[in-house]
């Protein structure tokens, strides 16, 4: 299984640098397919538990917001979210009335995943479309790696005290501080080269990369945890099986999903704190 995702991750990550470099249509694209795929796998996740979410509002949903992040014309008004309530409740009501005995339930469990994925998967186009904001794509995908690896190699180092055995047995509070440690210390590192890209008039240096890195490293845990709770609850192991050894897309990006929108708002404050205090 470890040679499977390493394998996976070396054939992947010159495409993944391909399409957040090219940015566009491409970065939109690929997204949709990604989010389009996670989405289906949480609708499927709660189809296994017995529930009936409308899987196909859920893809819907988060596919319209993602794409109104780029195309704001798409949400005059927030009209998004009134749909995001509106025809699900519809949906159901009428699931209800031809039989369906947990309505409440799954009107919860659709809107949940519209907002879920739609609603944090578009910060991926917004953290792009900042200025500079292709370098902090960057900075903030790699922070979450970066944590990921140094939660891994010190939580199998020294790890004793385990951080939450319901949800994820393994993890322990030694990983976490190695989450923190490696996402500060090597977005450090990495951010001395994204700022050669984005130029030295840019806010993106190695010490805000070290906040940015420390903040994904914190947080992100998060998004990994809140899946974990749902395949508890359900019983399940991975929610699908997209790719050998990750499990499946939402695995993928349950991580992601938090770090983009700490990323975000972290540079939309980044002007603000630098003026006042630097």
């Amino acid at each position: 299984m470890l040679s499977d995702r390493l394998a996976i991750s070396v054939l992947l990550l010159p495409f993944a640098m391909w399409v957040m470099v090219l940015g566009g249509w491409i970065y939109l694209l690929t997204l949709l397919a990604i989010f389009g795929v996670a989405a289906w796998e949480y609708g499927q996740l709660f189809q296994a538990a017995g529930q009936r979410p409308a899987r196909l509002l859920i893809v819907g949903g988060a596919a319209l917001f993602i794409t109104a992040a780029r195309f704001p014309m798409l949400n005059p008004q927030g009209l998004l979210f009134a749909l995001a309530i509106v025809l699900p409740l519809t949906w159901h009501l009428i699931d209800f009335e031809r039989g369906a005995t947990t309505s409440g339930t799954d009107l919860a469990v659709t809107v949940c995943g519209i907002f879920y994925l739609g609603w944090l998967g578009s910060y991926f186009i917004t953290l792009r479309d900042l200025p500079d904001g292709l370098w902090w794509v960057l900075a903030t995908l790699s922070s979450v790696w970066l944590a990921d690896s140094g939660a891994y190699g010190l939580g199998r180092a020294l790890g004793r005290h385990k951080m939450a055995p319901r949800l994820s047995p393994k993890k322990t509070w030694e990983g976490y501080i190695g989450s923190i440690l490696g996402g500060a210390a090597g977005s450090a590192f990495l951010s001395i080269f994204w700022q050669i890209g984005a130029g030295a008039d840019s806010l993106l240096t190695w010490q805000t990369g070290l906040i940015l890195g420390a903040l994904v490293g914190f947080l992100s845990p998060l998004g990994d945890l809140g899946v974990s709770m749902l395949k508890r609850e359900i019983g399940v192991k991975d929610t699908g099986a997209v790719l050998a050894g990750h499990g499946g897309m939402l695995d993928r990006i349950d991580s992601w999903l938090v770090a983009v929108a700490v990323g975000y708002y972290f540079v939309w404050l980044l002007p603000f704190i630098f003026i006042k205090f630097v």
